[in-house]
């Protein structure tokens, strides 16, 4: 059993699968939503700079130079990433759920493979800050004992709709287990 449909508000041409093998792909907007928290970063990271900048010569003495040198490659380093990293993670990013797993692989210079067995699921909650709000999109987060697994970037009406699918499987998953559980019957034991 898969559930492979067609992503809220996605055409039945593009079915958000990747390739027709059954992954999901995010919506676009998830560059979005990367390129203003990774902006913000870049902000707090330029006001450290110029802090650094402004008021560090006189503690750094001859070093002055080569810090200097070392924050505007950070600085410059941190730019490229910016601006490469949401279009490598849009393009890398996959995410399956089937009737025993969620399967997700994503990365930008690392690629993860994770896979969780439903068996395994604890808790499943759909949340989202603040840009994301804006954008429309929240992202799942499957607890188990092992760990946590996220599916990022969804749109609110599909990160919902994955919780309950998975919440049916889950409980599914409990039904069959009590319904094959023997049950024993108490009685005398000469019986």
């Amino acid at each position: 059993m898969s559930f492979s449909s067609p992503a809220i508000g996605q055409s039945g041409a593009d079915e958000g699968v990747a390739g027709g093998d059954g992954y999901r792909r995010l919506n676009p907007k998830c560059m979005i939503s990367m390129y203003i928290g990774y902006a913000i970063s870049y902000a707090v990271l330029l006001a450290a700079y110029l802090l650094l900048r402004t008021y560090s010569q006189e503690f750094l003495g001859s070093s002055y130079d080569l810090v200097q040198y070392a924050a505007l490659a950070v600085l410059a380093i941190a730019l490229v990433y910016i601006v490469a990293a949401p279009p490598v993670y849009y393009a890398r990013y996959r995410y399956q759920i089937t009737a025993d797993k969620v399967d997700v692989r994503y990365g930008i210079l690392v690629i993860r493979h994770i896979l969780v067995p439903i068996e395994r699921v604890h808790q499943v909650e759909v949340s989202r800050g603040p840009i994301d709000t804006m954008l429309g999109l929240g992202d799942v987060t499957i607890t188990t004992a092992g760990g946590d697994a996220t599916i990022n970037y969804l749109e609110i009406e599909e990160a919902e709709k994955v919780a309950d699918q998975l919440n049916n499987l889950i409980g599914r998953m409990l039904q069959e287990r009590v319904s094959t559980t023997p049950t024993s019957h108490p009685g005398p034991a000469g019986e």
